[in-house]
């Protein structure tokens, strides 16, 4: 037996014995890193295959369906396209497009002995030109940056249209400071501001209201906005 109980172990091995196991997950980690193209690195799919052996060895139950080894090395390989499709960043359909993009492209260059033109690509595809730019811009990658890096005050992307704490604050202010002022106002006159303003009435249905012509409606309107005014006015 030339790899210890790795190769027919039915139980699971003592954690010095895992250690026998590493060239098999080393062989299945190329593997898929040659097949994926993946970014990530081959040492990272090595190392997350190991951590899932050490937890297959933890909750393996034999039952006499199989051994350790098989289910082992099937949980390895698992745990290591879900790394990849965790971090992948172009789908399926992107990388079929891509590889069919790529292949036409080759065989045209193998055909003019150069590379062809959008043109003649989008030709050899059936596609006009508008038609081949969708189709590279879509199978092109996802590049992510942590936000951290990215992020800046002056960039447009992150601004806020919204007041910023101070501006709030001082519009609460201003809100309290005008409400006060406006409860210190004749009846009237409030309720001419009241009506106005806040139920959009018009001067002349503020004044069958209250008895009194439109034009007296507008007075006591323009009254009360000098009284706000020179109440909210900052003092010299």
């Amino acid at each position: 037996m030339t790899s210890g109980a790795a190769e027919v172990g039915v139980a699971p091995p003592s954690p010095e014995a895992l250690l026998l196991y590493e060239p098999l997950v080393r062989r299945i980690a190329r593997q898929v890193h040659r097949s994926a193209s993946a970014a990530v690195e081959l040492d990272e799919l090595v190392q997350t295959g190991l951590l899932a052996l050490v937890q297959a060895s933890r909750g393996f139950v034999p039952r006499g369906e199989g051994s350790f080894t098989a289910y082992a090395l099937l949980r390895a390989r698992g745990a290591m396209i879900d790394v990849l499709r965790g971090s992948a960043t172009i789908s399926r359909a992107a990388m079929r497009r891509r590889r069919k993009l790529k292949q036409a492209e080759a065989e045209l260059t193998a055909r003019l002995g150069r590379a062809p033109t959008t043109a003649e690509l989008a030709d050899a595809l059936g596609l006009s030109a508008p038609e081949l730019r969708a189709a590279v811009d879509g199978a092109q990658p996802v590049f992510l940056e942590p936000l951290d890096a990215i992020y800046s005050d002056r960039a447009g992307w992150f601004a806020c249209e919204l007041p910023n704490a101070e501006e709030q604050l001082a519009a609460e202010s201003d809100r309290a400071e005008l409400a006060a002022a406006i409860a210190r106002l004749p009846h009237r006159h409030a309720m001419v501001l009241q009506l106005y303003f806040i139920e959009e009435w018009t001067l002349e249905q503020i004044g069958d209201a209250l008895g009194v012509g439109a034009a007296r409606v507008c007075q006591i309107k323009r009254s009360a906005l000098d009284r706000l005014r020179r109440e909210m006015s900052p003092a010299d």
